[in-house]
């Protein structure tokens, strides 16, 4: 691999892990994201589980939409 392409990875990483970031500073803010039915939290003494199930899969779905939306439009 060429330095060039090298350096377009590592900004395409770059900007990757920023919007990922954003995203984890707004999602207490999003209405519904991690309380859904389905989304499941086990407590005990000293610690917690939670397996968002539900959520997992409407972020699954509404990716999949916006990516094949992505694609069509690129043909």
């Amino acid at each position: 691999m060429e330095l060039s392409q090298f350096g377009r990875v590592l900004v395409l990483v770059g900007g990757v892990m920023l919007f990922l970031g954003l995203l984890f500073v707004v999602a207490d803010r999003v209405p519904l994201v991690g309380r859904l039915p389905g989304d499941i939290t086990v407590r005990g003494d000293g610690w917690t589980l939670y397996a968002p199930l539900a959520t997992s899969i409407v972020l699954s779905v509404l990716l999949t939409v916006v990516l094949s939306l992505v694609a069509w439009v690129r043909r």
